[in-house]
């Protein structure tokens, strides 16, 4: 709570940063951002994607951070094209709806993240959303960095920012954007962990409180499936961060490993969150059930006590309205209040009895 107060000031006190400049790049709309960076620091002029790559080949020094969202595959081929990224790569970035995953194609790194963001609600039914997830593709060269991301959260427009006011971090390449990035999303992961952890613990209140209702087991399973949905995007993630943290790969170097280490732990933590909140829930659900069917069986105990003691006069006025002509107490003066005093009585001991046992 108090990590997500901090986010919260520091977005507020930062200026806001204008994520929509359709005329600095041909590719229209698409375009978030096209930043040149020589040793750290942002060039003041903003230029197209093609003569800021020549500016840094022509120096040898820097490198362009091109940011995309959600672009078309027209879009993206002038793109793939001046940067020559490799066309399976392109693809997944395109299509997007990716698993989490880093590859290698030549000299570029292909990365896919998952990024997560709790949707906030007033009180958890059966319907709510509580994980909303979207999509970051990173590719990283030696001198760009290409970001495309899907869904509607997840700005890098912080992030940018962040990097920009440590110049001296921002200098070491493409590779810190790529591990900015990372700890950015996995930092978010534990914000949404912990923001799921309230409705986990609001659900497990209300199961086991007197005003428990049979209700229940829908939040519950809408509950896990938006836990899984949330573990399909932080599982998979697991094994790409442990590659970077312990083999280096190009463009990410070895003094880099580090640094991935970290996120991969952080990632690992997530991971074990999760997995404790799917063996709660399951405990909860259980728990849920076995209430549910204590509760029918007391109903069923209930409609068992009373059928007893209806079973009584029943039986007496079944036996007693018998159309023989030689019964018992059929013309005695005293015969009616001695069967209603009779049944009455029989009732009274059969109910007192019921309640003595706690059946009714």
């Amino acid at each position: 709570m108090v990590r997500r107060l901090r986010h919260v000031v520091r977005r507020t006190r930062r200026p806001g940063v204008d994520l929509s400049h359709p005329a600095r790049s041909p590719l229209g709309s698409a375009v978030v951002n096209c930043v040149l960076y020589e040793d750290g620091v942002r060039h003041p002029v903003a230029c197209p994607a093609d003569k800021a790559l020549r500016q840094v080949r022509r120096g040898g020094r820097g490198f362009v951070w091109l940011g995309l969202h959600e672009p078309s595959a027209e879009e993206f081929a002038w793109v793939a094209e001046l940067f020559g990224l490799h066309p399976l790569a392109v693809e997944d970035a395109v299509t997007a709806h990716q698993r989490p995953k880093v590859e290698r194609y030549e000299e570029t790194l292909f990365a896919v993240f998952k990024t997560c963001g709790y949707v906030e609600h007033e009180r958890l039914t059966a319907t709510s959303e509580v994980v909303d997830t979207g999509e970051i593709m990173i590719f990283t060269g030696a001198d760009f960095v290409i970001t495309v991301r899907h869904g509607s959260h997840g700005s890098l427009g912080p992030l940018r920012e962040a990097l920009e006011a440590d110049p001296e971090q921002l200098a070491k390449g493409p590779a810190a954007v790529l591990h900015a990035i990372a700890d950015h999303v996995v930092d978010n992961y534990l914000l949404v962990a912990d923001a799921v952890q309230h409705d986990i613990d609001a659900v497990e209140t209300a199961v086991f409180s007197e005003e428990a209702g049979r209700g229940d087991a829908g939040r519950i399973y809408q509950l896990k499936r938006e836990l899984m949905e949330f573990k399909r995007a932080v599982a998979p993630l697991n094994r790409p961060l442990q590659n970077l943290a312990d083999r280096p790969m190009k463009p990410v170097g070895p003094e880099f490993q580090p640094y991935f280490r970290d996120v991969a732990e952080h990632l690992a933590r997530t991971a074990d969150q999760i997995a404790s909140f799917d063996a709660l829930l399951d405990s909860v659900l259980q728990a849920h059930l076995a209430q549910v069917t204590v509760a029918q069986n007391e109903d069923m105990r209930k409609i068992t006590a009373w059928a007893a003691v209806i079973a009584v006069p029943t039986m007496v006025c079944g036996v007693y309205g018998m159309n023989f002509a030689y019964m018992p107490e059929l013309r005695w003066t005293y015969g009616y209040p001695f069967v209603v005093g009779l049944m009455a009585t029989a009732c009274f001991v059969i109910h007192r009895g019921f309640r003595r046992n706690g059946w009714l």
